[in-house]
Formats: structure tokens, sequence, C-alpha cells
């Protein structure tokens, strides 16, 4: 009786740590779990995020599906890719977890990123690289505007030096150790998160 009693105590103790919901185990749909989603759904494009990320530069579908959850989970206005038929992919779903349900996506291919960051640059947008450059910022010390696009490069060449010249700002990520590179993924999401530490979260405190 005595192990029993621990055991359950145990139990009782641990059964609130775990509050994610899981959308794609819907064996049992409750309602709780459409509120959620149809909560999700009614925000979808109205996030108080007015950060674009651009993608297009990447090719695999890992890096992506992990872009997009990421995305999702910190609430950008939009992921842009360089096809959406990457979407259908099952590296791209196994590792966005249905997000790309949730998140506007937009396609633009490598060849239209002259004229799209050209776009955005008249739409008020600051276009932000993540690239190691003379005269990058350190991410420590930048400031990120209200409208940032971020333009993420490519897994193995990063960002072209065409497309360098249409940036407003290059930020690089401060590391310590000998490789002197991070996952394009791992890249995207510290800048994602700092960017919604500064205008998101801290906004919310405010009011």
């Amino acid at each position: 009786v005595g192990s029993n009693s621990v055991e359950t105590d145990s139990q009782t103790e641990w059964t609130d740590v775990q509050k994610k919901i899981i959308p794609w185990k819907n064996s049992t749909p409750s309602s709780d779990l459409e509120m959620v989603f149809q909560d999700r759904a009614a925000k979808l494009g109205k996030s108080n995020s007015r950060l674009i990320v651009v993608a297009s530069l990447i090719d695999k579908p890992t890096n992506l599906g992990g872009l997009c959850r990421t995305s999702e989970i910190f609430g950008a206005s939009a992921l842009v890719v360089g096809s959406l038929h990457y979407i259908q992919d099952k590296q791209f779903q196994h590792l966005s977890v249905s997000a790309e349900q949730w998140l506007p996506l937009v396609e633009v291919k490598p060849s239209q990123l002259v004229d799209y960051l050209q776009q955005k640059k008249t739409e008020g947008y600051t276009i932000i690289g993540v690239e190691q450059t003379a005269k990058s910022f350190d991410l420590t010390e930048y400031c990120f505007p209200e409208k940032s696009l971020l333009l993420l490069g490519n897994e193995h060449e990063g960002i072209p030096a065409n497309l360098i010249h249409h940036l407003d700002v290059c930020v690089e990520i401060p590391q310590q150790g000998i490789i002197r590179s991070l996952n394009v993924h791992v890249s995207g999401a510290l800048l994602i998160w700092e960017y919604t530490r500064q205008q998101v979260i801290k906004q919310k405190q405010q009011r």
C-alpha cells in the first residue's frame, strides 16, 4: 500500500508539467483542442509581429520545416520560401509539425528575390541579412525595426554578393567556438527570437 501511495503521489506531482497541445495526436478530438485551432486560425495573418522571414535561398526541407515551426511559434507575419512544393516533403512536415497550416507562406523564387526585396523596401521594411561581413552588427547590439525582413542565406554559400548589395544591414551572431558557422535554422531562430523579444514581448509588458 505504501508503495502504491508513493507512486500515486509521484504521478500527482508531475501531472501538470507537460503543457503542450500536440495537434497531430487527435484520435480523440476534444472541444478544447478545436477551440485552440479555431482561435489560431482566426489570428492567421494578424500577428502583432511585422517580421517577414525570407528563406528562398534555403533548399533543405529539414531546415525549412524547422524554420516554419519556429516562425509560427513566435508569430512571424510570413515565411517566404523558394517553392511551395517543399511543404509536401515528408522531411519538411516532420519538422514543421503542421505549422504550415497556421503560418502564411509566400513563394518567391531565388531569381525573383531582388524585385521582392525592392518591393518590401518601398513598403517600409528594413532588409536585414544574417551574414558575417566587415560591417555586420553584433546581434546583441542591434535594435530591430518594427517592420523587419530577415533574409537567410543558403546552407553552403550564405547570401550571394548580388543580394548583399540590396541589404540595409547585416547582423551576425557572436560566437565563441572554433567552428565559425551555425546551421541556418539555428541562426534564423536566434534572430527571430531576438526580434520577438524586442518588438513583441516588450510591447506587451509595457501595456
